[in-house]
């Protein structure tokens, strides 16, 4: 065993600076890559209180819940934190796109090495 390993028991996660921890979203289903986002302490708190994904917008300065407007809610189905416990990722069951485009996920483009773009399908 890694004499380094964080071996804790205890829920703690490691805010930054500005009190957020990266959350990775996927489809608890088929694994596909949903989105990144950012959660606050009450983010995580009305995340596990209500089993829907709430997120801190980063752009809007405020609490927002994934499909309060467009009805893409995320269920959640798994929290788990990394070693380091500063990222999370949240296993969900998608009610529709996770994008604000209205594609399943947000990764919908492949950078090239000439830097254009490439859209994938949407089963990428």
């Amino acid at each position: 065993m890694d004499l380094n390993s964080d071996e804790t028991d205890r829920f703690l996660p490691r805010f930054d600076a500005a009190g957020l921890v990266t959350a990775i979203v996927t489809d608890a289903d088929t694994g596909t890559l949903l989105m990144v986002a950012h959660m606050n302490g009450d983010a995580i708190r009305l995340t596990q209180e209500t089993g829907q994904a709430h997120f801190w917008s980063r752009s809007r300065g405020q609490m927002w819940r994934k499909g309060e407007t467009s009805g893409n809610g995320l269920t959640l189905v798994e929290m788990r934190v990394d070693c380091d416990q500063d990222a999370l990722l949240l296993r969900v069951t998608p009610a529709g796109p996770a994008c604000h485009t209205g594609r399943r996920s947000c990764f919908y483009r492949r950078v090239e090495a000439d830097g254009s773009l490439t859209f994938l399908g949407d089963d990428a």
